[in-house]
């Protein structure tokens, strides 16, 4: 475990294979987006009345998240859990945020029937990319940790060999633990343990 790497920011106040990016259109209610984005050819992600397109990310950055992917599933299956990668959103309240994780995980029963969004994750990854670390580790991380399910929050780099890992302690703590080549990560909400370099297996990084 480490100390927060921004010591001048709360915890609780920092704030995919696809990446978000702004579009023109009006502001809409939360059932205007659910009916509008239904009929669209590609996802949005909806904050505040304005919705995101999720437009392509580098191979690299979905190379990750499958590999990811691959190391849960069948870690997950056998206890009843799921896991999605990109394509299903997160519902926490009907007025929240839509956001689409690159990875997310439920236990919840409720979620493991559900066919439109996720309402209550255990645990959300996302790959960090030079377009998409500054609102994944800022807007998403101070959403996703007021989140009342969620156990554990993962960042892995798409360009160097390095994870972060966000796991929810007592009351609002939230305990780091940063991981570099070498190190086996522990997924504690999941009780799952992996190398690293199980996750950037065929990936080609920056340099």
């Amino acid at each position: 475990m480490a100390l927060h790497p921004y010591p001048h920011i709360p915890i609780t106040d920092i704030i995919g294979v696809m990446i978000a990016t702004p579009q023109e259109h009006p502001k809409m209610t939360v059932e205007e987006y659910l009916e509008w984005e239904a009929k669209q050819d590609c996802r949005y992600e909806y904050v505040n009345g304005e919705v995101f397109a999720m437009t392509g990310g580098t191979i690299p950055h979905n190379d990750i998240a499958l590999n990811l992917y691959r190391s849960l599933y069948p870690h997950l299956r056998s206890r009843g859990f799921r896991v999605n990668v990109s394509d299903v959103k997160v519902q926490v309240t009907p007025q929240s945020p839509y956001y689409y994780p690159d990875v997310i995980v439920s236990c919840d029963p409720q979620d493991l029937n559900a066919r439109q969004f996720i309402e209550k994750p255990k645990l959300i990854a996302e790959v960090l990319s030079p377009g998409t670390s500054g609102k994944d580790r800022g807007e998403k991380f101070n959403y996703y940790l007021k989140i009342p399910s969620l156990q554990e929050y993962i960042l892995i780099d798409s360009e160097t060999i390095s994870v972060e890992r966000y796991s929810r302690g007592e009351g609002r703590m939230w305990l780091y633990y940063p991981y570099i080549a070498g190190d086996i990560i522990t997924l504690s909400s999941i009780g799952l343990e992996f190398p690293i370099e199980l996750l950037y297996e065929g990936v080609v990084l920056a340099g």
